[in-house]
This record gives C-alpha cells, structure tokens and sequence, in this order.
C-alpha cells in the first residue's frame, strides 16, 4: 500500500502526517482520520493502510504538532495497563491546549491539503476519529456541512456535556451520516452521557446510530494497548466501511 510523510500547512505551523493511498494510480474518495490521545505511531499508520486498502484515500495528521513531531511523547509498552494510565497522564495538557478554536483550523487546513491531493476524487469525504478524534470528526463534520457526508468516532469521550462548547451542541449543523462506536465500560461516556448525545443527533435530525460495543473498554480498537478488543475492532470495520460505502461516491 502506497503511503508517504508530509508536512500540512497550517494557520499555527506545519503538521506531520501520513497518507495512505490505493497501489492504482487513480484517484479516491478522501478520508481525514484523527488519531487517539496516544498519537501518530504504527498502530494507527497501519490503521489508515488497512482503510486506504478498500479504495480510499487516508491523511492522518499529527494532530499535536504544535508541541513537536510524531512521536510527540515517548511511548512506552502500552500493553501493560499501568504504563498507559501514566503515559495518559503525561498526555493529558496536550489534550487542554488543543482548544476547539484550535481544531476547527486545523480541520480546514487538513482538508484542504487532502481534497488538493491528485490521489483524491472530488466529491464528498469522511471523517474518522478514535478517543478525542471522536469529538474532532463531529466538529469537522458540523463545521464542513457541505463536503463532509459521513462521519465516525470509537470510543470517543464527553461528546455531551454541560459546557457551551459541547460537541453534542453542533448537531444542528451536521448534515453527515453519523456513526459511534462507544465502550460499554468507559467512564466519559456513561449510559446517561450516549443518552444525552443520541437525543441531540435524533433531535437535529441527523442520521445517526450511537452504538455500545459489549465487553469493551475506552481504546478499544488500539491493538498496542492493554484493552485491545478483537471483536470490536472488527465491529469497528463493519460499521466503518458500511458507512462510508454509503455515503462516499465511488466506493
């Protein structure tokens, strides 16, 4: 599978990404994909390959590039649960300096560069995001109403909360498909929090499915981790591919 480094423009910088692109010499329908809170490293490289392997064209920026290049942290052994409590720990002021301010520029300077790549088809693109991609991919999709057609998160985290900047609040403006894969076991997204979200998304009229994956923790799809679930990241891929096949031309 095709794929290369790249430096994204941006308002604040350059971003390091990947992209991932069918062995064809065509063009495809674009797909932004944000990475988790852990960052851009092979789990999610090989992610966006296995995506780009069904006929789609995957950028993956470093969504942390403010601070430095992928790998922005040191990754230690993630399948042992308490290096990944600690290394979430050290994440977690990457997590409050990337503002929603800072995400919506980011969103329009991503795709921007994926819609200009000769890899790329016009037409509609999808977004995917994984732990705080989730919220990325939602806020891309009710900022961009008008290229963005599908839209997923798994294991995404607080999308409805209390605060005016709640991603839950921008339903009204997505016009995309929208899918959820949430954690059965994850404590920012309890059942009352899946309520809250999948009321606002029916309310605004979105179509949407905001589905609990059984017997999974937060992370679920991240095959380096300590909570690695096989069956639900082949429900991942299920639900992932149904949904851009759908919404995607010339998939």
């Amino acid at each position: 599978m095709p794929s290369r480094i790249l430096d994204v423009p941006t308002p604040d910088g350059t971003a390091d990404a990947y992209l991932a692109f069918p062995d064809d010499g065509g063009s495809h329908p674009g797909v932004l994909l944000y990475m988790d809170a852990i960052g851009l490293r092979p789990v999610i490289r090989e992610m966006a390959e296995q995506l780009a392997a069904h006929g789609y064209c995957v950028l993956v920026p470093n969504v942390f590039y403010r601070t430095g290049r992928a790998p922005v942290l040191e990754l230690p052994d993630l399948t042992d649960a308490k290096n990944r409590a600690a290394f979430i720990a050290r994440v977690m002021p990457l997590l409050a300096e990337h503002t929603p301010q800072r995400a919506l520029s980011d969103a329009q300077a991503y795709l921007d560069f994926l819609t200009a790549r000769p890899e790329v088809r016009p037409g509609p693109v999808g977004v995917v995001g994984y732990c705080m991609g989730g919220a990325l991919a939602l806020r891309t999709a009710a900022a961009h109403p008008g290229q963005v057609a599908a839209a997923a998160g798994f294991h995404p985290s607080w999308l409805a909360t209390d605060a005016p900047d709640s991603p839950h609040l921008l339903a009204p403006k997505v016009s995309a498909e929208v899918h959820f894969g949430i954690a059965e076991h994850d404590d920012s997204m309890p059942p009352e929090v899946v309520a809250r979200l999948s009321a606002a998304l029916d309310e605004a009229g979105v179509r949407n499915t905001c589905e609990v994956y059984p017997d999974t923790l937060h992370g679920f799809t991240m095959a380096d981790t300590a909570v690695f679930n096989r069956a639900g990241l082949d429900r991942h891929w299920d639900r992932l591919l149904d949904l851009f096949a759908r919404n995607l031309s010339g998939s």
